[in-house]
């Protein structure tokens, strides 16, 4: 489905009033909240085409243009996209998620999503317990991390595998490479993480009445003289874009992470990274439906990953 336009009139001699407030009020029980939010994320909701914000103010006479986001469809269908299964048996499979791939479809996606690629691989085999657009989703990566990510692929596997992650019972490690060499051997960043009381679509580091617990070791895997650093991080916790966060709160930002600190021009002798560098670098569980047996997984870091490490390393060493 396609993106959709509407028109609001704000009527003259009404009550001045903010225009997020107007517009949930006129199309109240026609258009969810969280469209109208993403509206104005994206700069879609104008008065004679100029974008505005939540709290501007309507005092009357005004043309408010919404440009809504598509819905997205009501189940995933198979789609033939390549995507490398690195274990996989009767209740999961465990993939390699590639940079720049979205996880499970949403607003504005297509059909090139994990999901819609393993329900092909999976002959359509995946838990639709955690929802219809969700199938065999326990955890997610955001869409510029890659690396490896278990999906369930029956119900009984699914619920099984949330409460392995609720209780915390399973080892994930990352490699992030980050603007600056720390100069210690490792550390452990615990800090609150909640939504960004401005920017709705960022995470920040904030206090414990607005946040949720959150916990990231990290240890220097290797440095690059002080312009940057390989670390292999393991989260206890899994709040969106937690690594993200909590390294740039200790002032080492992920490179190409632009919206966490990352500044382009920063390591002059690398090209700007196209994406946020980091990549979910192994997974260790126990089996969901055989406690006896435990499943660990790797899967080396992408081309352009490997590539920014080696010119890394040829720069500090000459």
């Amino acid at each position: 489905m396609t993106d959709s336009t509407r028109l609001y009139v704000h009527p003259e001699g009404g009550e001045p009033v903010r225009v997020d407030k107007a517009l949930a009020a006129f199309f109240a029980g026609e258009i969810s909240r969280s469209r109208l939010e993403e509206s104005f994320e994206k700069g879609e909701v104008k008065i004679g085409g100029k974008a505005v914000a939540k709290r501007e103010i309507l005092t009357g006479g005004e043309e408010v243009e919404v440009v809504l986001p598509a819905l997205p469809p009501a189940s995933v269908s198979p789609v033939d996209i390549p995507v490398e299964v690195l274990y996989e048996d009767d209740d999961i499979a465990v993939v390699n998620k590639p940079a720049g791939m979205t996880v499970h479809p949403g607003s504005g996606t297509g059909e090139d999503t994990l999901c819609h690629a393993m329900m092909f691989k999976c002959g359509g085999n995946l838990s639709l317990a955690g929802g219809a657009l969700r199938p065999g989703i326990v955890h997610r990566l955001d869409k510029e991390t890659s690396g490896v990510m278990v999906m369930a692929k029956t119900d009984r596997a699914y619920y099984s595998l949330v409460e392995i992650f609720s209780r915390r019972e399973i080892e994930k490690y990352y490699l992030a490479l980050v603007c600056g060499s720390p100069s210690v051997r490792s550390g452990t960043v615990q800090k609150p993480i909640g939504r960004h009381p401005e920017f709705r679509t960022k995470m920040c580091v904030c206090d414990e009445a607005t946040g949720r617990e959150a916990r990231t070791d990290w240890e220097l895997a290797e440095g690059f003289s002080t312009l940057a650093a390989l670390l292999k991080c393991r989260i206890y916790t899994g709040r969106t874009h937690q690594i993200r966060v909590h390294l740039s709160s200790i002032g080492y930002p992920i490179l190409g992470d632009y919206v966490y600190g990352f500044q382009k021009n920063k390591i002059k002798q690398i090209d700007p990274p196209k994406r946020v560098m980091l990549h979910s670098y192994s997974l260790k569980l126990r089996h969901p439906i055989d406690p006896s047996k435990t499943v660990e997984v790797s899967a080396l870091p992408p081309p352009d990953f490997i590539e920014i490490v080696k010119t890394l390393r040829e720069v500090s060493r000459g």
